[in-house]
Parts: C-alpha cells; sequence; structure tokens
C-alpha cells in the first residue's frame, strides 16, 4: 500500500511538472501605470512622461526602450499589445529587436506604425498608416480614427510578423534569407534585441494605457509564400514610399473579401474593393449602398465605389456617395447619336457604323463623364471594343490623346493603368505625366485570380513614377462628390 501511495505521488507530481513545462506562457504587464520603472529614455527623456495613469509621447524626437525584468529586456520571439490613442496629426511607433542609440531615428529592428492622419509637413509626403511595419510592408488605408483607444498587437516569431489592429489582421510578413535591404536600411532584420516606444516630435501626442509582452519559444522558420524576386519588387517600393494599391478590385468569379485580404497580406499589394453602383447593378440607390458599407466598414481595404452608366448620378445622394473612400468611372456605357446604349465590352451591344464617327464620339463622352461627374478615377481608359481594338494605336491620334490628356488635367482625376487590358498605351501615359495628372493601378478583376499588377509595375519603371505621381484617396471635405456635387442628370 506504501508502495502504491509512493508510486501515485510520483506520478502526480510528475504530471503536474509537465502540465506546467506545457503552459502557456504569461501576458505581463511593461507600464506599471504610475512612473516609467523599467523603461528607459536615450535622448529627450522629457519627451516621455506620464499623465493621468498613461504613458504620453509628445516632445522631440525620443526613444524610450524596456530595460526591466522580463527577459532582461531582449526578446526574439513574442507577442506585443498595447492599447493606444493618437490626436490628430500624430506619429508614433513600437520598434522591436532594435538596441539603444544616442540619438536620431533607430537604425536597428523593425517599426510597427502608429499613424492616423499625419502628413508630414514639407516635401514629403508620409502615406504609412497604422500597422505597417514601417518601409517593409506598408498599409495605406487608415485602419482607426485619432481621438479613439484602439488595440495595436503584433505577433514575432523567428522570421515572420503579423500585425493586428483591433483584432483585424493587416500585415503578414515573412522575411527571406538575404533580403533587400539598401545600405542604410540593412539593420532592419529580423534578430533579438530590444522593445522601445517612439516619439516622433513637439506637435505629436500619443497616449499608451497598456503594453503587455507574451515571450514565445523558438520556432521553426517560416517558409516563403512569394519567390525572393517578388519580396525584393514590394520591399523597395514600400522603402521608396511607393502606394503598391490596386484600386479596382471587384468580388467577383468566386472572390471573397477573406480571399482578397489574404491575398494582399501575401503580396503586399494593399487594395481598394468595389461594388457596381448603378441601374440594374447589385448597390442601386442609398439603402443599399448603406447595407453594402456596413459588410465591409472593418475589413483591411480601401472603399470604392464604380459609378455604373450615366444614370448613376441620379440614383444617390451625395452624403451616401462620401462615405466611399474614392469613386471611379469609365467610357464604356454611353447612348450614341441615334440613340442606342453602349456597352463597349459586349460585342451585341457595341455599334461602330463609321470607325471614325466612333472615335469622335467616344472621346466626347470621355470629356463629358470626366467634367460633370464627381469622380476621383478614370478607369479601363482608352478602352476600345474587341472590332476596332487591334488598331489602338492608329485610332487613337494624337489630337485625341491631347483631348483625353486636357480633361483628366483640368479637372483632377486621376489615370488608371489597367493590368488587365494593358491600357493606356506607354506614349498616353507619358502625355498623362507631363500634364500633371495623376496615377492608379487597377485590375478590374473578372474571377478570383487577380494577378500581380504587371503591367502596371512596367509602366511604373517605364515612366519613372514616384509616389508623388501617385493618386490616394482625399480626405472627406475634399472629396468630389461634397465639392461639386451630383449633376441632376447626365445625358448620354
Amino acid at each position: 500500500m506504501k508502495n502504491f501511495k509512493r508510486t501515485f505521488i510520483l506520478l502526480f507530481c510528475a504530471f503536474l511538472l509537465i502540465s506546467c513545462s506545457n503552459k502557456e506562457p504569461e501576458w505581463t504587464e511593461l507600464f506599471n501605470g504610475k512612473d516609467l520603472s523599467g523603461w528607459t529614455a536615450n535622448q529627450n527623456p522629457g519627451s516621455f512622461k506620464v499623465e493621468n495613469g498613461l504613458l504620453v509621447a509628445n516632445g522631440p524626437i525620443s526613444h524610450l526602450f524596456y530595460t526591466g525584468s522580463l527577459k532582461k529586456g531582449i526578446f526574439r520571439n513574442f507577442e506585443l499589445k498595447a492599447m493606444v490613442k493618437t490626436e490628430p496629426g500624430s506619429n508614433s511607433g513600437i520598434v522591436f529587436h532594435t538596441q539603444e542609440q544616442p540619438y536620431g531615428y533607430l537604425l536597428r529592428g523593425y517599426e510597427v506604425q502608429i499613424n492616423n492622419s499625419y502628413e508630414r509637413p514639407g516635401d514629403f509626403q508620409e502615406l504609412k498608416k497604422t500597422g505597417s511595419i514601417y518601409g517593409i510592408r506598408n498599409v495605406y488605408y487608415p485602419t482607426v480614427k485619432d481621438n479613439e483607444w484602439f488595440e495595436l498587437s503584433f505577433k514575432v516569431v523567428e522570421n515572420r510578423c503579423e500585425v493586428f489592429v483591433n483584432g483585424t489582421k493587416v500585415v503578414d510578413y515573412i522575411q527571406p534569407e538575404n533580403p533587400y535591404r539598401p545600405k542604410n536600411d540593412k539593420l532592419k532584420v529580423f534578430s533579438v534585441g530590444r522593445i522601445a516606444l517612439q516619439c516622433h516630435d513637439e506637435l505629436s501626442k500619443v497616449y499608451f494605457k497598456s503594453i503587455q509582452v507574451k515571450p514565445l519559444p523558438r520556432a521553426e522558420k517560416f517558409k516563403m509564400l512569394v519567390t525572393k524576386t517578388w519580396d525584393d519588387k514590394i520591399t523597395k517600393m514600400c522603402l521608396e514610399n511607393f502606394p503598391a494599391i490596386d484600386f479596382h478590385v471587384h468580388l467577383k468569379g468566386g472572390l471573397t473579401i477573406a480571399q482578397a485580404c489574404e491575398n494582399s497580406m501575401k503580396l503586399g499589394i494593399n487594395y481598394g474593393i468595389a461594388p457596381n453602383c448603378g441601374l440594374r447593378f447589385p448597390v442601386t440607390n442609398d439603402a443599399s449602398l448603406t447595407a453594402y458599407m456596413d459588410t465591409v466598414q472593418t475589413k483591411p481595404i480601401f472603399r470604392g465605389m464604380q459609378a455604373e452608366g450615366r444614370e448613376w448620378v441620379t440614383l444617390f445622394s451625395p452624403e451616401a456617395v462620401a462615405k466611399f473612400d474614392y469613386v471611379f468611372t469609365d467610357g464604356m456605357t454611353w447612348t450614341d447619336h441615334k440613340g442606342r446604349r453602349l456597352r463597349l465590352w459586349i460585342p451585341e451591344e457595341t455599334f461602330v457604323d463609321n470607325d471614325q464617327q466612333f472615335m469622335d464620339e467616344l472621346i466626347s463622352k470621355i470629356e463629358s463623364v470626366v467634367s460633370k461627374e464627381p469622380i476621383d478615377i478614370h478607369v479601363n481608359p482608352t478602352f476600345l471594343p474587341a472590332v476596332l481594338a487591334s488598331r489602338y494605336d492608329e485610332l487613337w491620334t494624337d489630337a485625341r490623346i491631347d483631348r483625353f490628356v486636357k480633361v483628366l488635367a483640368e479637372n483632377g482625376v486621376a489615370l488608371e493603368i489597367n493590368a488587365r487590358y494593358k491600357i493606356p498605351s506607354e506614349k498616353i501615359l507619358r502625355k498623362a505625366k507631363a500634364a500633371g495628372v495623376k496615377f492608379t493601378f487597377g485590375t478590374n478583376n473578372t474571377g478570383a485570380d487577380l494577378g500581380t499588377l504587371d503591367y502596371c509595375f512596367e509602366m511604373k519603371e517605364k515612366l519613372g513614377l514616384t509616389y508623388k505621381d501617385m493618386f490616394m484617396p482625399k480626405k472627406q471635405n475634399e472629396k468630389p462628390v461634397l465639392t461639386k456635387g451630383l449633376p441632376a442628370k447626365i445625358t448620354g
């Protein structure tokens, strides 16, 4: 009996030891809500202070390093979650795998960006928003608002970092061996190191009320989901502040919004998803528009509106349209001089009695659409129906190109570089760039395969486009539908 009891006790102790060893690591709060114990600032330590139980970053550039007892302040694999609030125009970040340096922005490690509305004064415009792995995988759409508390969290395991905003994943980055890094960014890689908070400048004020960390064990490295060549291409654009965004995505051919978001994070391309809005389309009035917006409100995407046909301006209110981040339309649907309604992508609904007359009517319709309709982007630009497509360069004469570019430039409407149709031609794009027209990239997919914007990236290189040449959605009070309003009716 004694042997049985002894054996039972030994087995029970062994069970407890195994249970404890398999127990999930615990979260540890790094900020005590009272003072900066466990934290050390480098330059300008006064930029960090505790006010009303909150850690506040406000003042000249500085970094606050966690140097407390947990893991002696040195982390490799871990999860971090912080409750954050920004004032308008503020900028901050949480840097990991970094180390102390006496001054300047940190050269080592990755920064998870905190920026809901900051743009930066001067020549450089800051486009990277909250949740970005700064300059490596950028998020260009705003996920949260100023003056509202939100949770920023990220998980770092070996060569992978997943970033979440209010529980929604916005970045999933797997670093390749020997990643592309210019000389000044060569230390922006996974390693081991400290966690640090950034204070950006005196005009920026960011609050933290909780910063928790959970150490994680060593693990196998993750396999790349894209090629090294692709990773280098996207990383180069991110470091250049160049917005790799496909603004023209539809949930068609079985594509779901979850699939689009997953593809976005795999490729490093941000997406704008747009329903078709107009007569006999899925969204036909304010009520259906509002219902659609409710389904995508928290998704990590831009929200676009494809305005269909010329009747759309009579179907929606300006306030409803302004809920979208941007509005685009094309010149593919119109009524000709004989009263026939054309849809140029459908051969049976395309009528070309005389090719030159058709082209003159087409450019006139495009001029009307761009000048009268309150849109941000002209998409599927210079598209010709199948019966004329082989004569594209002949029919798009210099005179017609000049009219096309002129109406875009005068009305501040961006020009889509369309990956699906590979239009406009390089010649037209060069003229548009010379006229100061802004550009967007777009797929206009008909199925679940969104591709990789090959034609868009080819034209980017040939034209030498920079982020300054690219369209970004306007602020709410600058949207064309609110500044121009909706015309009562547009004929044709």
